[in-house]
């Protein structure tokens, strides 16, 4: 239904006021800034740039949390290290697990899972619940960020995500090749449907960087940084490199000690 030309002007009568984009969506006062991350597809570090933001912002002394809305696919505990379960206070709010060295809010589904590794088989409308939940039942306490990890792709999931929360802004990750910058336009155009604004673009595995000589190899192909900027006037504000020391931390769950201060200086300057 094209609502912009069915609307009468009065949501609490609309019985699509949920979908519609100028449907004002709830917020927290004590949370003073939502960012979402997000991918057109899957495989190209969503989830690692969601994390090394938060951790840029933390380490600049902002208070943080980070929701993995990612309900089917969730990594964010395991980028932190965290397996501790999330507790309940008097007045039956979820209270998130923090992170050992930046103090930053965590919470995930793994959390909640008896077994962390058995799949979440669920349909669209449980997920909205959850990622609903996560954002109304969760004492989140005062925030400067709420980074949001929404799930790959532009369908149900990460549009029930973008419906639910208020969001003040969204990161994109792509990668060097053609198709993943493809996939970019997609994902921008959600962005645009659902009235978000676009802050930047990071190119995750842009390069790999020879240890003998400094020359950045392209071992995944050009950049199309450039393309997409004029393409959809994106800024690219960071370019994050293949090492091997990034991977390793993103397993062992020791990415707060990431410490490439031209990448998260590039990521907090990005979206302030």
């Amino acid at each position: 239904m094209d609502q912009e030309n069915q609307c009468n002007g009065n949501c609490d009568s609309c019985s699509s006021k949920e979908s519609c984009p100028d449907f004002p969506k709830p917020t927290k006062k004590d949370v003073c800034k939502v960012i979402a991350v997000g991918s057109g597809k899957g495989g190209v570090g969503k989830s690692s740039v969601a994390a090394l933001l938060a951790v840029a912002l933390a380490k600049r002394g902002d208070s943080v949390g980070v929701l993995d809305a990612d309900i089917t696919g969730p990594s964010i505990p395991k980028l932190f290290g965290i397996t501790e379960r999330p507790k309940g206070d008097e007045s039956g709010k979820i209270v998130p697990p923090k992170t050992e060295k930046l103090d930053i809010s965590i919470m995930s589904m793994n959390l909640l899972l008896d077994d962390p590794k058995a799949p979440v088989v669920w349909r669209g409308p449980l997920i909205g619940g959850v990622v609903k939940q996560f954002w109304d039942d969760v004492e989140w306490g005062k925030l400067d960020w709420l980074v949001v990890d929404l799930p790959p792709g532009t369908a149900d999931a990460p549009l029930t995500v973008m419906q639910t929360i208020a969001l003040d802004g969204m990161v994109i990750v792509t990668t060097p090749q053609e198709l993943s910058a493809l996939i970019v336009g997609k994902q921008a155009r959600l962005a645009e449907m659902m009235k978000v604004p676009i802050l930047g673009i990071v190119e995750n595995m842009s390069y790999v960087e020879c240890p003998k000589c400094g020359e950045r190899l392209n071992v995944f192909g050009p950049s199309h940084s450039e393309e997409i900027e004029k393409a959809f006037g994106i800024a690219t504000i960071a370019k994050i490199p293949v090492t091997d020391g990034f991977a390793a931390m993103g397993d062992d769950g020791s990415i707060e000690s990431f410490s490439d201060e031209a990448v998260l200086g590039a990521l907090v300057d990005g979206i302030l």
